[in-house]
């Protein structure tokens, strides 16, 4: 799976209308998914490619926030615009 498409599959997982206890709970869910899939395949702890899937999940996790705050702050200035 491509790195844009993982990250489209994480977006669609969550909702900016979540709050972010709730987007947590997603993203902790994908972390266990790819913890499973590490274990199937052999892959322990300090493994470089295990090294590298984490480091990939959580920086796919930041973009994903980034993409939220950046939704929420431009709604948030769109509805103060609207009201003047």
């Amino acid at each position: 799976m491509a790195d844009s498409d993982f990250i489209d599959l994480v977006a669609r997982a969550i909702s900016p209308t979540m709050s972010r206890e709730e987007r947590e709970a997603v993203y902790q869910v994908v972390r266990q998914a790819v913890q499973r899939l590490q274990a199937r395949e052999g892959l322990c702890r300090g493994d470089p490619r295990t090294e590298l899937q984490i480091h990939l999940i959580e920086e796919t996790i930041s973009e994903v926030e980034g993409m939220v705050t950046r939704f929420i702050a431009r709604r948030t200035i769109d509805t103060a615009a609207a009201r003047t």
